[in-house]
């Protein structure tokens, strides 16, 4: 199947806060044709529907999958609806991006993969953070042998949308009842993205603390990975402190990776430099996108499925990879609940 012989047929299932910049994405990628999406809230549908033009709307997905018969569904729903909107698609054979989390535990997320891959059909976790630009081309670089041997990375990440009673504001108010929260949410996304960098972890190390006491779950936390190439990464991070830079959601953070012949800086602007050893930094000539979400890594992200749709290519983010990724997260839970660093490899069950 190519693009020329004809476009993928889609649908959606959520029409909350994160979705429009999927929709957005959908609509400038040409090979595709979001058909349908479901929702039950009427100020969600509308604004789906004034903004994006999609006019057939469902309240129940299994009606939606059937009538509209879709290539692939994108599942933009809470966690704990995930699995059975899996098997539900896996079980008419459509292919499926599912957004992270992708299960509430890694137990549920084992089965989840497993079931979907029985069915046979394709499957991405929506895991957007590697495809943002500055992280494209520090691996472009790293690929180049620009530091030669890595010894580590560093990303400092503050937010400062988590202090106070209106903690997450009305953007995503349900983050106040999680009962785990920065990794869950936000420190996955740099699990997979110092996996995709600089390859598996071995070890980690982490601390846990919650600042906002009107919240369930953990906003600030220091988490420590040990490679198997001996390098160290590193997140410094919390949700309760404001950074000193305009718009925190569009890099995450700011990013140091150093190496035997040099560093690699990413700006809280999306700047990127490089500088050798004995010699000035230099900025790197790029380009990343104002566009969408975070230098429009879901557009990025949605492209690769396609991609990987239409030639029949791995997704870099498929089921089986992304279960390394959460094994190394539920590492970094109990790492911080013994104060003990915990071997990945011991996770029970893990997925090689």
């Amino acid at each position: 199947m190519t693009a020329e012989h004809r476009r993928l047929k889609g649908v959606c299932i959520g029409a909350g806060y994160f979705s429009h910049y999927h929709y957005d994405a959908w609509r400038r990628i040409p090979e595709v044709e979001i058909t349908a999406f479901c929702s039950r809230d009427p100020h969600r549908i509308r604004a789906v529907q004034q903004r994006f033009g999609i006019s057939r709307v469902y309240a129940d997905y299994r009606e939606m999958l059937d009538k509209e018969k879709p290539d692939f569904v994108d599942i933009i729903t809470p966690p704990p609806t995930h699995l059975e909107m899996c098997r539900e698609a896996a079980r008419r054979l459509i292919h499926i991006i599912c957004q992270k989390p992708l299960a509430p535990s890694l137990e549920e997320a084992r089965t989840l993969v497993a079931e979907v891959a029985r069915a046979g059909v394709r499957f991405m976790v929506h895991e957007n953070f590697r495809f943002q630009p500055w992280y494209r081309e520090i691996k472009r670089l790293l690929e180049e042998g620009t530091l030669g041997r890595v010894f580590s990375i560093y990303i400092q990440t503050r937010m400062g949308d988590g202090w106070g009673e209106n903690a997450y504001l009305d953007r995503q108010p349900y983050f106040r009842e999680y009962p785990r929260l920065l990794i869950y949410e936000t420190g996955v996304h740099f699990i997979d993205t110092f996996r995709y960098l600089l390859g598996e972890i071995r070890r980690v190390m982490a601390w846990l603390r919650r600042l906002n006491p009107v919240i369930a779950g953990e906003d600030c936390g220091l988490m420590v990975c040990e490679f198997h190439s001996g390098a160290i990464g590193v997140w410094d991070a919390n949700r309760y402190n404001e950074p000193n830079y305009e718009n925190p959601r569009y890099t995450f953070g700011q990013t140091l990776v150093e190496g035997e012949r040099g560093s690699i800086r990413v700006y809280s602007d999306g700047r990127l430099t490089v500088q050798q050893l004995g010699k000035t930094e230099e900025v790197v000539d790029y380009k990343p996108s104002r566009q969408g979400f975070a230098g429009d890594c879901c557009y990025a992200a949605q492209r690769h499925f396609i991609e990987g749709l239409l030639t029949g290519r791995p997704f870099e983010t498929d089921g089986w990879d992304y279960l390394k990724t959460l094994t190394v997260q539920e590492a970094v839970y109990q790492s911080a609940a013994t104060g003990q660093p915990v071997d990945v490899a011991s996770i029970s069950g893990e997925n090689q």
